[in-house]
């Protein structure tokens, strides 16, 4: 049994597919769902398929040898990045070699980095006028973004897209190809 803790800041809406995508794998459950918002909606998600839920108090406890050991103890196999906004600390990555990934709603290398999530991705697409965008899966490091990519997917965008038209395309992705590279990731 391959045990995942997803770990998200807001609706969790990826969270969700990947929830959905695994309930009838009997040899993946998502074990734990770990938030460093007390409103986020993806605690209520969790709650819905009675999935544990963790509320982290913010990067000191993410950074806390207590935190990591946590994770061991629940036999984490593979940390899924889903939206989660703080940057993973060196010592969870040390816990953890090769067993975090996350989701970037871009094609990286462009449009990464500090401050590059959610919408502020998408405008600075529509603003520079590019004429496709994406996702990109990538092994977390201690640098936002710089992972080594497992999976990336792109779509075309159209000179009338909006950065909310973009957003709805790229989640589309996010949806669609997110739990097929948790699964790849899994199995290997």
């Amino acid at each position: 049994m391959k045990r995942i803790a997803i770990f998200a800041s807001g609706s969790g809406s990826n969270a969700e597919k990947i929830i959905k995508y695994f309930a009838s794998n009997a040899e993946v459950e998502i074990s734990l769902v770990v938030s460093n918002k007390a409103d986020a909606f993806v605690l209520e998600r969790a709650r819905k398929y009675n999935i544990d839920t963790k509320l982290i108090s913010g990067k000191k406890e993410l950074k806390s040898l207590a935190f990591a050991e946590f994770l061991q103890d629940k036999h984490i196999d593979l940390i899924v990045l889903a939206g989660f906004l703080l940057l993973i600390p060196s010592l969870l990555i040390s816990y953890f070699p090769k067993r975090i990934i996350n989701v970037h709603p871009a094609l990286l290398p462009k449009y990464g980095g500090k401050g590059m999530y959610g919408m502020h991705v998408h405008k600075a697409v529509v603003l520079n006028k590019e004429t496709e965008s994406g996702i990109t899966v990538h092994y977390v490091n201690a640098r936002y973004d710089e992972g080594q990519h497992i999976l990336q997917a792109s779509c075309e965008l159209t000179p009338t897209d909006t950065a909310e038209a973009v957003a709805k395309k790229v989640q589309k992705l996010e949806h669609l190809y997110f739990p097929i590279a948790i699964e790849q990731v899994l199995g290997e």
